[in-house]
């Protein structure tokens, strides 16, 4: 879920309670909690509002001055739903950035990551790109996912889906701009070097 930077400290600390927000199709649901720039999110209630229906209360508790400022700040099309969340943060840590955070792997558990990784290019329909990935995101971290696509001859939005997977098994971390190899990446990572003997010929 995309929420505004400006709107960060404001969830963080608890003055802002509330978004808004006009989809065409609902984008969240009530009760879950969802990963977000600043961290974890939950959305404890969602309803649909009209725009009469947003209170000087609610903008307040969105982070705006008055109802005005909150409905002019509305993006997409006017005649898509509007969309009221009651929202709070999540303290509690991301659990991929503790997976991520452990670099004692035994052998059972690189197994496990390689073998996940194969599923992933098997279910690829472009070929295999996991080992691409984590090898230029180790090369070249804080650059650009567009800058990375564009070496790698990928689209930005695909590459950018497919980094999010290997951050699922707690492979990468984002960055303000691109990513880095986690603690747990660096550690596969090195356990890989470790199969290819310097006198091993590369196919």
């Amino acid at each position: 879920m995309l929420i505004e930077r400006e709107r960060h400290d404001g969830i963080r600390d608890g003055t802002i309670t509330v978004l808004f927000r006009r989809w065409r199709q609902r984008q969240a649901s009530a009760g879950h909690v969802y990963r977000t720039a600043l961290g974890r999110v939950a959305v404890d209630a969602i309803d649909v509002v009209t725009t009469a229906q947003i209170t000087d209360a609610d903008a307040t508790a969105a982070g705006y001055p008055s109802a005005a400022a909150a409905i002019e700040d509305l993006r997409g099309s006017p005649g898509d739903p509007v969309y009221r969340l009651a929202i709070r943060y999540v303290p509690e840590p991301d659990p991929r950035d503790e997976l991520a955070a452990t670099d004692d792997l035994p052998a059972d558990e690189l197994a496990d990551v390689a073998a996940r990784l194969a599923r992933l290019d098997r279910a690829s329909r472009t070929g295999p790109w996991t080992e691409a990935a984590l090898e230029i995101i180790d090369r070249r971290p804080a650059v650009r996912a567009g800058d990375l696509a564009a070496e790698l001859g990928r689209e930005v939005a695909r590459f950018k889906l497919d980094v999010r997977k290997l951050k699922n098994l707690g492979l990468t971390v984002s960055l303000d701009t691109g990513y880095r190899i986690s603690p747990r990446g660096a550690a596969y990572l090195a356990s890989r070097a470790g199969e290819r003997r310097p006198g091993d010929r590369q196919g």
